[in-house]
C-alpha cells in the first residue's frame, strides 16, 4: 500500500542579525585605558618627583662631606694646632691684650726656627708661665741695639713691625747669642720683658708659632713677621 506523503515539519529560518560584540571585551577595553591612563600618572609622578629625589640626594652628599671635613679640621686643630689667648701689650700692634691666635706645635719638627718668627716658650724664669715674643737673633749671631735700631752681627735689622712709637731708644749688648738658643724681643720694645732683661732662650723651652689669629674678628687673618704694620 502506497503510504501518504508524510508531511514534514516546517521550519523558518530567521533573518540573520548582527550579534553584539561581547560585554566582556568592552569591559576589557575600558581596563586597559584604565591602565594606561594609571602609567601615564604614574610617569608624570615620577618625572615631577625625580629632582626633588635628585636634590635630596645631593644634599645628603653635602651634608656627609661638611661633616668629613669638620671632622679632620677638628683633628688638625687638637693634634697640630692649640688656641692660646695673649696677655700683656708686648706684641702690640701686632697682638693685642686678650686676643685669641692659634699656635703651630709641630712646626718646629719639620723646619729651623727663623728670625722675624712670632714664637710661644716656657718663660725661663718660670716655667709655668708662657711668653710670646719675636725672635731677632739666631744661635751665634752678637745682638746690639744703638738708639733703638737692632744691630745683628753689625748690620741694622729692618724692622717694619715696630711702629716709632713703640721704639725703645736705649742702648743694648753686644751680646753674643749662645748655641741652640734664640734672642726674642717683643714689637713693643718700651712695654716687653724679653731677652733684654732674661736673656736668650733656649730651644727647647720655645713651642710653638703663632700663626693664626681668630678674635677679635678685625683681626681674624694669618700672623707673619710683616703682618704688624698693616693691623
Amino acid at each position: 500500500m502506497e503510504r501518504p506523503n508524510e508531511k514534514q515539519p516546517a521550519t523558518a529560518t530567521l533573518p540573520e542579525t548582527q550579534v553584539p560584540a561581547p560585554a566582556s571585551v568592552v569591559t576589557v577595553d575600558l581596563a586597559a585605558a584604565k591602565v594606561r591612563r594609571e602609567q601615564s600618572d604614574s610617569n608624570a609622578v615620577a618625572e615631577r618627583s625625580a629632582p626633588l629625589h635628585s636634590l635630596r640626594n645631593e644634599i645628603r652628599i653635602w651634608t656627609r662631606d661638611l661633616l668629613i671635613a669638620i671632622g679632620l679640621a677638628l683633628v688638625i686643630i687638637v693634634f697640630l694646632y692649640q688656641p692660646v689667648k695673649v696677655e700683656g701689650t708686648s706684641m702690640a700692634p701686632l697682638l693685642s691684650d686678650q686676643e685669641r691666635i692659634f699656635i703651630n706645635k709641630f712646626v718646629y719638627r719639620f723646619e729651623p726656627i727663623q728670625r722675624g718668627d712670632v714664637v710661644v716658650f716656657w718663660y725661663p724664669l718660670d716655667h709655668s708661665k708662657s711668653f710670646i715674643k719675636r725672635v731677632v737673633g739666631l744661635p751665634g749671631e752678637t745682638v746690639q741695639i744703638r738708639q733703638g735700631a737692632v744691630y745683628v752681627d753689625g748690620k741694622v735689622v729692618p724692622e717694619p713691625y715696630v711702629p716709632p712709637q713703640y721704639e725703645d731708644l736705649s742702648d743694648f749688648g753686644p751680646k753674643l747669642v749662645p748655641p741652640d738658643s734664640y734672642f726674642v724681643m717683643g714689637d713693643h720694645r718700651i712695654s716687653s720683658n724679653d731677652s733684654r732683661v732674661f736673656g736668650a732662650v733656649a730651644s727647647r723651652y720655645i713651642y710653638g708659632r703663632a700663626v693664626f689669629a681668630y678674635w677679635p674678628v678685625d683681626h681674624f687673618g694669618s700672623l707673619s713677621a710683616t703682618d704688624a704694620d698693616t693691623k
